[in-house]
């Protein structure tokens, strides 16, 4: 009997029309028994609007009320009207999964999702109706974060489908969803996903408590979420893995991680993160642990190549000759002779100018955005070469620079390994190398004391674990990695038992075999 009190006493506040929680915050409008009354409520909470329809029936003494542009016209006519006119029910309420309630507030809140609502004349009751339009997108491959093996879908618009497609992958009863309300006005559903038993809890109600103090009138998609819950907006590091991937999503749930969906976004935030774990890709694990180490570590040399490569071309041609061997000072000189202004308006010129291609092409439609391409690297680059408005050398150092950038998995992060280029390069023009070591050293710094809800953004290096070191700069075999990472604080560290036990008895066998076959 006890179990049973606390049984329904845990399910007392969810809302019996949908999986999605409703805050007990909600006001209190009772329905009451006189129909024109509730309809007049009705429309003077949502302001008359033109898309409310009200469909009269009984001669006056019942109305449907639906908004035509969330409902499926076609679902009204089959679930309500046809059953009805048809002959097979004598009251409304006889109708399969309809749901009741005596709130007119929620009334509001189920019609603003797309279901309609049968008001009746002497009924202190309403019945709701899901009849809601779906307009859902294909479940491919993201545009953004491709890969050559492993699974090719991701993320849409559509919450319930982005939840199905984790349980897909983590068919386990510890996986647990919790749903919150964000935004006054507009009420996105939020959904946070984690495995009960592995996740840290005191991690766990951080991301609680920061998202239930957000006090916004729109919140539309996790960019949204991710300025208010972050632990530090002022760095240029994102501290929250973004994704639209459903594997990658997976793999960091199962190492005690949070994972934060919305509806109306196909972007997955993931918490707590660290800097590394933006130059890891689900390609690393669906190759040889040789290449994806290799992989990795090109990725990671991208990253002083993005940042300080343009710094350290200025401060050669601007501070320390003698560092350029002997064979190429003479063709170094002569290209730069011909410009007229100093190596650091040069740098700005071209990163600007490739910042310029890159976003045209990304705002113009695809054909038309690669030919931009094309004749931004091309014709413009080789234009302002010849115009002696840019050294050759220089094109060269700002191409390869937006390459290295636009290796890294994480778009967001390639953002601000661009960012940094610019008070790197003032820097180097500046104080020529003892600048670029200051700019390095406070981005180390900076790395080294930001968090991400309580965990060191720079681990495993900053606090160092070598045993977390296995898939940081290398990716080890998988079935090495038999303990998660310590910076997600998990409350189980260890993920697989002893594996490849089939070797060792191979092992054993031989010398039997060679025995018997001698004998």
């Amino acid at each position: 009997m006890a179990f049973m009190n606390w049984l329904f006493k845990n399910r007392k506040d969810r809302v019996v029309d949908s999986s999605i929680r409703e805050e007990s915050k909600d006001p209190v409008q009772p329905c009451s028994g006189n129909l024109s009354k509730n309809v007049d409520y009705l429309l003077e909470e949502f302001k008359h609007t033109d898309d409310l329809k009200i469909r009269v029936l009984k001669n006056g003494k019942a109305a449907l009320l639906y908004f035509d542009s969330l409902t499926d016209q076609e679902k009204v006519q089959e679930n309500i009207f046809a059953p009805l006119e048809m002959g097979r029910i004598d009251d409304i309420s006889e109708i399969p999964n309809s749901k009741v309630t005596e709130n007119l507030e929620q009334v509001i809140i189920t019609l603003l999702r797309g279901h309609a609502v049968y008001l009746e004349e002497g009924r202190k009751r309403a019945y709701q109706f899901n009849v809601t339009s779906a307009f859902n997108r294909t479940v491919e491959e993201p545009a953004n974060e491709k890969i050559i093996r492993g699974s090719h879908d991701g993320f849409v618009e559509n919450l319930l489908i982005n939840i199905n497609l984790v349980r897909k992958r983590i068919e386990h009863r510890d996986l647990k969803v919790k749903y919150y309300k964000l935004g006054k006005k507009t009420n996105t559903n939020i959904a946070l996903i984690y495995m009960e038993g592995i996740t840290d809890p005191v991690v766990l109600q951080k991301i609680e408590t920061r998202l239930k103090d957000i006090s916004a009138d729109m919140i539309h998609s996790p960019g949204y979420v991710e300025e208010f819950i972050e632990d530090s907006t002022l760095s240029p590091f994102p501290q929250m893995l973004n994704t639209e991937r459903p594997d990658r999503v997976t793999a960091n749930i199962m190492e005690g991680r949070v994972a934060i969906l919305a509806e109306g976004s196909p972007t997955c935030l993931i918490a707590p993160s660290t800097f590394f774990m933006f130059y890891q890709s689900p390609d690393d694990y669906n190759m040889r642990w040789y290449t994806g180490t290799f992989v990795r570590l090109i990725r990671l040399m991208s990253f002083l190549i993005a940042v300080g490569f343009p710094a350290f071309y200025i401060a050669i041609v601007s501070f320390h000759f003698e560092v350029i061997p002997d064979e190429l000072i003479i063709p170094v000189k002569s290209s730069i002779n011909e410009i007229a202004y100093p190596p650091i308006m040069e740098a700005f010129v071209m990163v600007v100018i490739i910042e310029l291609i890159r976003e045209a092409g990304i705002r113009l439609p695809q054909p038309i955005g690669q030919t931009i391409g094309i004749v931004g690297g091309l014709v413009i680059g080789d234009a302002v070469v010849r115009a002696g408005l840019v050294s050759n050398l220089m094109v060269i150092v700002v191409a390869l620079t937006a390459i290295a950038s636009f290796v890294v998995p994480s778009n967001e992060l390639s953002t601000t390994l661009r960012l940094l280029t610019f008070p790197l390069i003032i820097l180097a023009a500046t104080l020529g190398f003892l600048g670029i070591v200051f700019g390095l050293l406070f981005i180390i710094i900076h790395l080294v004391k930001l968090e991400s809800f309580g965990v060191p953004y720079f681990a495993p290096v900053a606090p160092l674990r070598l045993a977390d070191l296995k898939d940081t700069f290398v990716r080890i075999p998988l079935y090495q990695m038999k303990k998660r990472p310590k910076d997600a604080h998990p409350m189980q560290p260890v993920a697989m038992d002893s594996s490849r036990e089939w070797k060792k008895r191979e092992q054993k066998k031989q010398p039997d075999n060679q025995s018997n076959q001698q004998s």
